[in-house]
């Protein structure tokens, strides 16, 4: 008898979603930044324990939306909450009952229905054992969390109890994917949010809400290795120059960086060239959402 079912993650931008996906999977399927807000289409990772495959939704942060990306984050990210045999809410043990997490908590029940809950407090290394134990009291007071977790996503700390608690969760059915699929993104768009990520990270300016990346072609050459072509649109002209760099420098770093990560996620050689264009108007465009998993009318 085997289970397979999905696994929504939930809860405030940066709260770890990102980081225990990928632990989960043994792979790096979703993007994890030191900013907020980076994981922007639902990523589905793929995990299997014992006899049951779990599949893993990352969902975007739940957080206040203020413009037309915001509202269809948003939305996708309660779309993962409604596809999901169990959800795992999780919070970071530093900083506790936030605003945020307050009214997360206050739309629950009303999003999840009769789907099991699981509180997931996660960093638990940045806090003290008594602060950890009344924070859980605190929770579980204020919902029925069907089980609770203390865990480190980014050390490895508790993440087996949790897997094999989901896995006893799914539901009796066959495997829904291959079991040597990691995850069912295509591989253009786990490219594109490679690349996304590392420029992210080497822009300390204001930019990852200002700035997409989408893989225009893939071509499979017959010594084994990939061409792979990129676009980075932003939507000023002065981002453009910030993209690239002196001297194209900063373009030449994220690209040898992108590159180095999808050929060890590919298990071959790739050729990464990367394009930077100037989209005044890409956040108001749907096909830009497409390209992120979005759908643009969640943002109207």
């Amino acid at each position: 008898m085997t289970r397979a079912g999905f696994a929504a993650l939930i809860g405030e931008p940066n709260a770890g979603k990102s980081t225990l996906l990928n632990r989960m999977v043994g792979a790096k399927v979703s993007i994890v930044t030191h900013k907020v807000q980076t994981t922007r289409a639902r990523i589905r990772g793929v995990a299997v324990h014992g006899e049951a495959q779990i599949v893993f939704v990352d969902t975007p942060g739940l957080f206040a939306p203020k413009r037309r990306l915001d509202r269809a984050m948003v939305a996708a990210a309660w779309g993962g909450v409604a596809d999901a045999d169990v959800v795992c809410l999780l919070i970071e043990a530093h900083r506790g009952l936030t605003d945020g997490v307050g009214a997360i908590l206050s739309t629950l029940p009303e999003k999840v229905g009769r789907t099991p809950v699981a509180l997931v407090i996660n960093k638990i290394d940045k806090v003290k054992a008594e602060t950890l134990l009344a924070l859980s009291q605190d929770l579980n007071a204020r919902f029925p969390f069907a089980g609770t977790f203390m865990i480190s996503a980014e050390k490895g700390y508790g993440t087996e109890d949790l897997m094999g608690w989901l896995a006893d969760r799914m539901p009796e059915s066959p495997f829904l994917y291959p079991e040597d699929q990691l995850a069912d993104l295509p591989l253009r768009m786990i490219a594109a949010e490679m690349t996304r990520e590392k420029l992210t990270l080497r822009l300390h300016q204001e930019l990852p809400y200002e700035l997409t990346v989408e893989t225009e072609g893939w071509e499979e050459r017959q010594d084994g290795s990939a061409r792979v072509d990129q676009v980075v649109y932003v939507a000023r002209d002065g981002h453009k120059g910030i993209v690239l760099g002196k001297g194209g420098e900063t373009i030449k770093q994220v690209s040898r960086a992108a590159r180095e990560e999808l050929a060890e996620f590919l298990g071959r050689k790739v050729h990464l060239f990367l394009t930077v264009k100037v989209r005044p108007n890409w956040l108001e465009e749907s096909e830009r959402y497409s390209e992120m998993g979005l759908d643009f009318r969640d943002g109207g």
